[in-house]
């Protein structure tokens, strides 16, 4: 019988968590899009052969903790082969909104899969890949605009074979690609994806060359039970209780009525379950967030109340449950529109769960963060070229103020994990000017120690587009602790000949040659009361 050696454990574990790496810089570095190849806006992940994450690349927060529902989700759906690549985006198997797009392949150790034994065995692991598509069609360019159903949203694609045997499926690339305003684009970057899986693929086999089957099962299972245990650990320590907390998204894009978001975190015996018991209901606007949305949230926050080099595993989760009502904002029914789910409900679901544990590690949590992507797409035809362009991006905010030091300054926090995308870049793919981008001086709050400071993007276009804004925090900033002022909440603004007006959290906006966009993001919170002087 094997027994686990603790330096043969961490060398798995960081040979599993270079793979995911090196997928994903190979995503990068064959993408076609800024939004990819610049923002770094897509994940990579390692997947033991039950369908469980066993290593995450230091990516997005916000695709880590929901793809292996997606993975579950094509795992069920479809008999995958040696060579098959499974594809989907649907939010209500797996996903978390229409432009991410997740890829899974299965690996296979060799003479264990082929003719009739592959149904009687299970692959040695599995490989998956997210990106967000810059478009993936619907009513408004960039395919994160306003909308009241998923229908309007884009492109919808339940688990299907994009390769069997190593071959792609041009049948079903041919249905993706005639739905999308930027075909060249969405294929380039679909092929990157495709190729982080082969890549992936042969790092795993050579693992099983030089570890053989059994060994690397081992250890396979030996990193699920060991983060299992440190979670259960770091979860025994929190004082026994249940910790209350609510928080509000400004409106949903439809209406102005906030959206509140209540939780109640109950702790006890090295376990924890988060109850969204009170939250809204699913709105008409595009707020609501699928259930993988609400169990990747809680997935990150768990995860930081650990040392950084604890595997990220899926068994950091067997002691935390997560409970969210059915057709609740926080776990939406189809045909419940979902493209600010993802990037908004995500940040505020973070926002709250960190605003209950406050009350139990009051010297360990940050003040709130920005609370919001900033997100931003817009799209027409480029007059360099004559063809239709879509772009998408996030803006940065402020960090939230920690119990010992400042917030940082103009950073993606919490479920987003991206850059913003460089002007050089920017100017140089996109009829756009950038007029300025900087620091928004003041925004962060007060206290012993200050919120970050947001961001202010301006922006001129240089022909005619259509956009919208995805963002929240525009009325309330994001919250202070231990007696901390709020950020202030962000802004944004959009001239047209001379004539500026203010656009609320969540628009839709046409903008013709010539005029200028301006967003101002939030600073972070500050923590503590600040010292007299």
């Amino acid at each position: 019988m094997m027994r686990v050696d603790a330096a043969e454990l961490e060398i798995f574990k960081n040979l599993f968590h270079s793979t995911a790496e090196e997928m994903g810089a190979a995503l990068r570095r064959s993408a076609f899009s800024p939004n990819i190849k610049e923002r770094r806006d897509y994940s990579c992940a390692v997947f033991d052969g039950a369908g469980r994450a066993v290593a995450m690349g230091d990516h997005m927060p916000v695709h880590l903790g929901s793809m292996p529902m997606s993975v579950a989700a094509a795992l069920n759906a479809l008999d995958l082969g040696p060579g098959d690549i499974a594809m989907l985006n649907d939010p209500y198997a797996g996903g978390t909104h229409l432009p991410d797009i997740t890829l899974a392949m299965p690996i296979w150790a060799e003479g264990r899969s082929g003719g009739a034994k592959r149904r009687k065995t299970q692959p040695a692991f599995y490989v998956a890949n997210r990106a967000h598509h810059a478009d993936v069609g619907g009513a408004q360019p960039a395919s994160m605009g306003l909308s009241e159903e998923i229908y309007q949203e884009g492109l919808r694609i339940p688990p299907v074979a994009l390769a069997r045997g190593g071959k792609i499926q041009h049948d079903v690339l041919a249905i993706l690609l005639a739905n999308v305003r930027t075909p060249r684009e969405r294929e380039g970057d679909l092929m990157a994806q495709v190729a982080a899986c082969r890549l992936g693929e042969r790092r795993l086999q050579e693992l099983l060359h030089r570890y053989g089957f059994t060994r690397t099962q081992f250890y396979l299972e030996a990193l699920q039970l060991y983060s299992a245990r440190l979670m259960k650990e770091a979860l025994a320590k929190i004082p026994a209780g249940t910790y209350r907390a609510e928080d509000f998204l400004d409106d949903d894009g439809h209406s102005s009525e906030p959206v509140r978001l209540r939780v109640a975190i109950k702790m006890g015996r090295g376990r924890a379950t988060v109850d969204f018991n009170g939250t809204s209901s699913q709105r008409p606007g595009c707020v609501n967030a699928v259930f993988a949305i609400t169990y990747s949230a809680a997935f990150y926050v768990f995860r930081c109340l650990l040392d950084e080099s604890v595997p990220a595993c899926a068994g950091l989760m067997d002691c935390v449950e997560v409970r969210a009502p059915e057709g609740s904002v926080v776990n939406a029914r189809p045909p419940a529109a979902v493209a600010a789910g993802n990037v908004e409900t995500s940040q505020r679901i973070v926002d709250v769960l960190l605003r209950a544990l406050a009350q139990a590690l009051p010297q360990r949590i940050p003040a709130a963060s920005s609370g919001t992507m900033n997100n931003l797409s817009f799209g027409g035809i480029d007059p360099r070229t004559g063809e239709p362009f879509a772009y998408y991006e996030t803006i940065a905010g402020g960090m939230g103020a920690r119990p010992y030091a400042d917030g940082l300054s103009g950073v993606h926090t919490h479920m987003t994990n991206s850059l913003n995308t460089p002007i050089e870049a920017l100017e140089s793919a996109y009829p756009v000017r950038v007029r300025r981008y900087s620091l928004r001086p003041g925004s962060g709050g007060d206290g012993k120690f200050r919120g970050g400071e947001g961001i202010v993007r301006e922006i001129e276009f240089l022909c005619d587009v259509r956009g919208s804004i995805l963002s929240d925090r525009r009325r309330l900033g994001p919250y202070g602790l231990a007696g901390g002022e709020p950020g202030q909440p962000g802004e944004n603004q959009l001239t047209i000949n001379g004539l500026r007006r203010k656009l609320p959290g969540k628009a839709a906006f046409t903008a013709s040659a010539g005029s200028v966009l301006k967003i101002e993001t939030p600073g972070g919170g500050g923590w503590g009361k600040r010292p007299r002087r």
